[in-house]
C-alpha cells in the first residue's frame, strides 16, 4: 500500500507541475500577446495620430494656400479700383419707360448698352509727361484691322476694338492694362455724366438753330418775318463780327449733360437705364462717367 501511495503522490505531483507549466506558459503566452497587441496598438494609434497630423498640415497648408490666391484674385479683379476718373463706352439703344414705386409711377428712360471696355494703355508723367488710361471699346473684324494697331492691342493682350479714347487721371496705379470696365462699376440712384454727340439736323435758319424771334408782322413789314435782320456793323470796322450767330448747319456737336440718374443697371444684357433723355441718336457713341 506504501508503493502504490508513493505512485500516487507521484502522479498528482507530476500533474500539478503540468498544470503550473500550462499555467506559466499561458501566462507568458497571453503577457506576449498582450505585450505584442498594446506595441500594436500603440503603433496604429502613433500611425493614425502621425497620420492625422499630416492631413491637418497639409489641409491647412492648402485652406492657406486657397485664402491667398483668393485674396490676390480679388486684387487683380479690380474690386478696389476706383474707376471714377474715367468714362465708359455706350451705345444708345432708345428710350422706353420703366415703371417704379410699385408701378403707381413710370418714368422716361433711355436704355444704353455698355459692353466690357478694356485699359490698352498706361502713361504716366515718367514716359509721356501726364498720367492717363487709354481704354477701348466696340467689336471690329480682324481683317479691318491695321498690323501697327493689332500690335498695340496684342501688347496689351486684348482683342482689337473700334474706338479708343484717352482719359487723365491723378494715379495710374490704381489700373493696370488689360482691366475690365463693365456696368457693374456702377449702381441703381446715383448721378452720371453722359457726354455724346447731338443729332444732325442739316443747314437750318438762324430761328431754328439760334432761336431768334424774326421780324415784326405788322405796320408795312413784308417778308421780314424770318429774316437775320442787319449783320453789319457800321462804317467801322466795315466787316461782319467774327462769331455772329447766322444761318448754317446745325446739329453733330459734343454736348454733356450732368446730374442724369442711373433708374437701372442689367448686369446680364450690359444695360443701363438712364432717366430722361441723353445727346445722340439711336445707336450713337456716348460717354457716360461718374
Amino acid at each position: 500500500m506504501n508503493d502504490k501511495n508513493k505512485k500516487i503522490d507521484k502522479v498528482e505531483s507530476k500533474d500539478s507541475s503540468s498544470v503550473e507549466e500550462v499555467v506559466s506558459s499561458d501566462d507568458l503566452g497571453s503577457d506576449k500577446v498582450e505585450s505584442k497587441d498594446s506595441s500594436s496598438v500603440e503603433e496604429v494609434v502613433s500611425s493614425d495620430d502621425l497620420g492625422s497630423d499630416k492631413v491637418e498640415s497639409k489641409d491647412s497648408s492648402s485652406v492657406e494656400e486657397v485664402v491667398s490666391s483668393d485674396d490676390l484674385g480679388s486684387d487683380k479683379s479690380g474690386s478696389m479700383v476706383d474707376y471714377n476718373q474715367v468714362s465708359i463706352f455706350g451705345k444708345k439703344l432708345g428710350m422706353s419707360r420703366v415703371f417704379i414705386d410699385d408701378g403707381n409711377k413710370d418714368c422716361p428712360v433711355t436704355v444704353v448698352e455698355a459692353v466690357p471696355c478694356y485699359v490698352t494703355q498706361l502713361k504716366t508723367m515718367k514716359t509721356d509727361g501726364y498720367n492717363s488710361v487709354q481704354i477701348s471699346y466696340g467689336f471690329m473684324k480682324d481683317k479691318k484691322v491695321l498690323k501697327s494697331v493689332r500690335g498695340h492691342f496684342k501688347k496689351a493682350g486684348v482683342t482689337p476694338s473700334r474706338y479708343l479714347k484717352e482719359f487723365k487721371v491723378e494715379d495710374t496705379n490704381q489700373f493696370s492694362i488689360g482691366d475690365e470696365i463693365n456696368v457693374s462699376a456702377f449702381k441703381e440712384g446715383e448721378l452720371v455724366k453722359v457726354l455724346g454727340k447731338s443729332i444732325g439736323k442739316g443747314f437750318t435758319g438762324h430761328m431754328k438753330r439760334h432761336g431768334f424771334g424774326g421780324g415784326r408782322k405788322s405796320h408795312g413789314k413784308n417778308s421780314v418775318m424770318r429774316k437775320a435782320g442787319s449783320i453789319g456793323a457800321g462804317t467801322d470796322p466795315g466787316r461782319v463780327w467774327k462769331g455772329t450767330r447766322m444761318a448754317g448747319r446745325s446739329g453733330g456737336e459734343n454736348i454733356s449733360i450732368k446730374n442724369i440718374s442711373v433708374i437701372k443697371v442689367d448686369k446680364t444684357n450690359n444695360l443701363i437705364y438712364l432717366k430722361g433723355s441723353v445727346p445722340g441718336a439711336s445707336k450713337g457713341l456716348i460717354f457716360i462717367s461718374k
